[in-house]
């Protein structure tokens, strides 16, 4: 089988039999089990041992921690926590483009984020979601572990060059912006934590782009990906209420998921890079799973969807308009710099 169809129907099945796991178990906030599986497992590399399992399970009780500690802080000084979440995040971000860093990355802005917003509702909530990231993480390798011997990768591309780390003044550059870009839809989520948890999933994901550095194109990008991951989510959504159990639920997302994946690795051609297929497959992830939460809690999965998707909307509208201002006051002021320069000799 070529490689590409290999890792399309690894990343599919992945995805799809960590959902089917997670549901099927009833573990708390199962739908980070499904998007947790996509992140980990479209690097197109080989799962992690039982070492490094272990090691990445500790590494994400000690980062989601953090966020634990920022629950009372957050009540009793709350400007001194915001100022921390913002130094965080910045760390964070710098960790991951700089660095190359970039699961740590993920996970400790999910600490300085996620968790406090949580932790606003209740200590009880915030440890649960721990708990189900935790969980959600480890079914998602155990996936791993099982679909990978079947669709591995070549011998000879098992080992694979770093990316090239980009220069210093950039790389603080993008991490600052990534503060500006993230920051606020976290503060405005902290309102209302129940209601814009996914919001701040969805921040968290779109502050640690790198490739955010050419903002014209790829705003129109995310955009696009958003609208198709809605329509995406809106026909699985409606093809799940005529047969609505696991294992169709299984299929589904394993049709959906070959259909997107073959889009991402290039196997179906598509004149869209793969970095707007992995926002559609995000997105789709992000806004279906709580909508299958809200119908089995008696809430109306069409309304909390509509306020899901309008917020993603907007926030990404925000990030690409932050994105545009601060890169123009930027060049203004390297070419201000590059002028006085030039005056001086």
């Amino acid at each position: 089988m070529p490689l590409g169809a290999r890792r399309t129907f690894r990343l599919s099945l992945v995805t799809a039999l960590s959902l089917a796991l997670a549901y099927g178990l009833g573990v708390q906030f199962p739908y980070f089990a499904p998007l947790f599986a996509f992140l980990l497992t479209s690097a197109a590399t080989p799962p992690p041992g039982l070492k490094s399992l272990l090691g990445l399970l500790l590494m994400v009780t000690i980062t989601l921690g953090v966020g634990l500690l920022l629950t009372p802080l957050l009540g009793k000084y709350p400007l001194t926590a915001v100022l921390i979440i913002a130094a965080g995040l910045y760390f964070s971000v710098h960790l991951g483009v700089g660095l190359g860093k970039s699961q740590v990355a993920l996970l400790l802005t999910v600490g300085f984020t996620l968790i406090p917003a949580a932790g606003q509702v209740g200590y009880a909530l915030a440890s649960a979601l721990i708990q189900g990231l935790l969980l959600g993480i480890a079914l998602a390798i155990l996936c791993q572990w099982i679909v990978y011997p079947f669709f591995p990768e070549d011998s000879t591309r098992m080992v694979q060059d770093k990316p090239a780390a980009g220069a210093p003044a950039l790389n603080r550059w993008i991490a600052l912006r990534s503060v500006i870009i993230v920051l606020p839809p976290v503060l405005l989520a902290f309102t209302n934590p129940a209601l814009y948890m996914p919001l701040i999933m969805k921040s968290v994901l779109l502050g640690q782009q790198e490739s955010l550095v050419n903002a014209r194109i790829i705003g129109r990008q995310l955009l696009g990906a958003i609208f198709l991951a809605g329509l995406s989510a809106g026909l699985f959504w409606f093809a799940l209420k005529i047969c609505p159990n696991l294992w169709v639920f299984f299929l589904l997302m394993l049709l959906f998921g070959i259909y997107l994946s073959a889009k991402f690795y290039g196997v179906n051609k598509s004149r869209h890079p793969p970095f707007f297929w992995k926002e559609v497959l995000v997105n789709f992830l992000i806004l279906l799973g709580p909508a299958v939460e809200d119908s089995t809690t008696g809430k109306d999965p069409y309304e909390a969807f509509a306020i899901r998707f309008s917020l993603f909307v907007l926030v990404t509208l925000y990030a690409w308009g932050a994105i545009l201002a601060l890169d123009w006051l930027r060049g203004r002021r390297v070419s201000s710099a590059i002028a006085a320069a030039q005056a001086a000799r």
